[in-house]
């Protein structure tokens, strides 16, 4: 499962606009020209993706290191999806293992799940590779990193995700991909997956009954 979308809202409290307006003023801060497109930027996962297209190693961990001090902030903040956790609890009791690969931070998937009593229904947690951000999904290794230590085949590993780059990562990974349209455009942006969801419920309901 990707972690924000199908387990939560990560920045509903702390806005992800926010958190990106304020790594654009760490690089203004270090003397890095940053061009308008990415000072407009809502998203902070792209301002650290710019800045490891552009800036040198320092500042690259230095936007890192801010970007999981924010996340760790938001996901104590952050809104459960609907049926997220219960879909987790019912692979659990199916004997399903299930994995997070994320474009978030470790320490702040595993802050979430800590607080909500997840942790011990969750392994692996394959989060953002450290001030590497050329590794996030699309990248399929992440993907890759989950089945191999699940010791499982791609052809019986499933991503669950809301966004193309998880569409991507997975198709390139070699592993199926239900995409989850939290929004209505993504239901048509999302036919490239194997099965569109518009609800997690839908999931979680298949898992309750005799569906696989």
């Amino acid at each position: 499962m990707d972690f924000d979308g199908p387990i939560c809202s990560v920045f509903a409290g702390y806005p992800a606009p926010r958190v990106a307006t304020e790594l654009v003023k760490l690089l203004v801060g270090l003397d890095i020209e940053v061009p308008a497109e990415v000072r407009g930027e809502p998203d902070p996962m792209e301002v650290l993706r710019w800045a490891g297209e552009q800036c040198s190693p320092k500042v690259v961990t230095a936007v890192e290191d801010a970007l999981c001090e924010a996340e760790l902030r938001a996901v104590a903040v952050a809104s459960p999806t609907p049926f997220g956790h219960e879909l987790i609890a019912n692979a659990h009791a199916r004997g399903l293992p299930v994995a997070i690969v994320s474009n978030n931070s470790v320490p702040a998937v595993e802050a979430y799940l800590a607080a909500h009593e997840l942790t011990s229904l969750v392994a692996p947690i394959v989060g953002r590779a450290y001030a590497d951000p050329a590794r996030m999904k699309p990248h399929p290794g992440p993907i890759r990193d989950a089945v191999r230590i699940l010791g499982a085949s791609h052809a019986y590993c499933t991503l669950v995700g809301d966004s193309l780059t998880d569409i991507e990562a997975a198709q390139a990974a070699g592993v199926g991909v239900v995409g989850y349209a939290n929004r209505s455009w993504k239901v048509d942006a999302f036919s490239a997956a194997d099965a569109v969801v518009t609800s997690m419920q839908d999931l979680a309901e298949i898992l309750l009954s005799n569906g696989t």
